[in-house]
């Protein structure tokens, strides 16, 4: 029987936990309203189930980095997806909702050193030309679990209990801590210095400020006056972060890795490229459920395409990505992720479900042809000892994306709404109302496009030569 090789475990071992993170976020969504009812609770009570998460995420993301250095990726990856699935299983017996949402929280920590750290260990055990297969491998579990997370969410609700959403997570966690224990080896960093406790603090103060901020905003409006706080707070805490991580002789994130050309580019790139393809993944459940009467099954159903464009591209990108480089890869994806967006003007009341399944693959297609490249050339000059950082770095910035684009696209979404239905009067008919509001998500689809647009604007900086360690010896050279 041949040998597996050590890449292949860390692969296999990092799909399983990023499948069982990923999905538990896209299949809650379709329970809150359920969780609601079963507690007895209203909105503004029920969003701290996600927003106690994600706290907890933006904590503990920007501290794996040195965790991992510190007591080991083997080690700590263990701990993270054990913490992770322990705390499903208490999710699952939650009897209200603070139970519920304090399980969250602890979700959150595993979550927050789950992806940085198996990251760095994908990236470790894969050298750097191979980089676009690692990539590839990465976009198994980010493209399938987010589609199946929906439609599985849905039936899960509808036909077991809304309990089985967190106790899905068992079997999943069981695996990935089984090859943990079994084929993973212990990697130490010697330098990884002692533990920045100011940088921490701020880091994940100023991370979580942040976020709850936009998530509020666009929930909430953005002249509520404790948005308007986190606004100002936010921005402060991040601030004297930077002045910290910047000045301290062993800081937690070292943010001069951002200076060094690509990868600051990649990162400045993956906040544009995130928030234009989460902007659009968030409007089009919303489209389709309150403006359409779809039910969460019809949405999750549509949103499956995507997830086929998404592995089949990823394929061929890893193939020819050594050989044509990131640059025209990723001007070339974000130009059909941006043109996808723009594509939802010619969306209306009544267009087949079959159509907008069609528009997500599309989606799909443009989200490998980035997504591969993007992390390939991001870490091409990474140094070893530095990668579980940079992989930190690169999760806090993918968080901040995912918040942003949300925030920016709902809040348009809101405030085109007020403007349509405003100008109606009372005396418009429903169905006048009804292409109103749907006038009202043209709009949102087109900050959508705005965010592609400036990541091709960034990705015009980006040089071939500069990724040419992730790819075969001479090509990039001679460009």
């Amino acid at each position: 029987m041949p040998r597996v090789e050590y890449k292949w475990l860390v692969a296999v071992t990092f799909v399983f936990g990023l499948i069982m993170q990923i999905l538990d976020v896209t299949i809650l969504n379709v329970a809150l309203a359920t969780l609601g009812r079963e507690f007895g609770v209203d909105e503004t009570t029920l969003q701290w189930v996600l927003t106690g998460y994600m706290i907890s995420l933006a904590v503990f993301i920007p501290a794996s980095g040195w965790i991992s250095d510190r007591f080991g990726s083997k080690r700590t990856f263990q701990l993270a997806v054990l913490v992770f699935t322990a705390a499903s299983v208490l999710c699952g017996f939650a009897t209200g909702i603070g139970w519920l949402i304090a399980a969250r929280v602890l979700q959150g920590v595993g979550g927050g050193m789950l992806v940085p750290v198996g990251q760095a260990m994908l990236f470790r055990a894969f050298p750097a030309e191979e980089r676009a297969t690692a990539s590839a491998v990465l976009m198994i579990p980010t493209s399938i679990a987010p589609a199946l997370g929906p439609v599985l969410g849905g039936f899960l609700v509808e036909y077991a209990s809304w309990r089985w959403i967190f106790f899905i997570n068992v079997p999943v966690g069981t695996l990935a801590l089984l090859f943990t224990v079994l084929f993973l080896r212990e990697e130490k960093q010697e330098s990884a210095g002692g533990f920045d406790v100011a940088g921490f603090v701020l880091a994940g103060a100023g991370l979580a400020s942040l976020l709850a901020t936009l998530e509020r905003g666009a929930q909430q409006g953005w002249g509520e006056p404790s948005v308007w706080i986190g606004l100002i707070v936010a921005p402060v805490l991040l601030g004297l972060f930077v002045w910290r991580e910047l000045t301290a002789r062993e800081p937690m994130l070292d943010l001069r890795l951002l200076g060094q050309r690509l990868f600051g580019a990649g990162n400045a790139t993956l906040l544009c490229l995130t928030a234009a393809m989460f902007g659009v993944l968030f409007l089009v459940p919303l489209y389709m459920q309150n403006l359409r009467g779809a039910s969460a099954l019809d949405a999750g159903l549509v949103l499956m395409p995507q997830a086929l464009g998404m592995v089949v591209t990823t394929q061929f990108v890893s193939r020819v990505y050594p050989r044509v480089g990131p640059r025209r890869l990723l001007l070339a994806g974000l130009t059909l992720i941006g043109g996808l967006s723009l594509s939802f003007q010619l969306v209306g009341l009544s267009t087949p479900y079959w159509v907008l399944g069609a528009m997500m693959f599309v989606q799909g297609i443009g989200m490998g042809m980035s997504m591969v490249p993007l992390q390939a050339a991001a870490f091409a000059r990474t140094a070893t000892q530095s990668m579980g950082r940079a992989t930190s770095l690169f999760n806090a910035s993918r968080q901040v994306a995912t918040a942003t684009g949300v925030a920016v696209l709902s809040t348009v979404l809101v405030i085109r709404t007020q403007a349509e239905t405003a100008a109606l009067g009372a005396a418009a008919s429903s169905a006048a109302r009804a292409q109103a509001r749907m006038d009202a998500y043209h709009g949102a689809f087109l900050a959508a496009v705005v965010f592609a647009v400036l990541g091709l604007f960034v990705v015009s900086l980006i040089r071939d030569s500069d990724a040419a360690p992730s790819m075969r010896r001479g090509t990039a050279a001679r460009r």
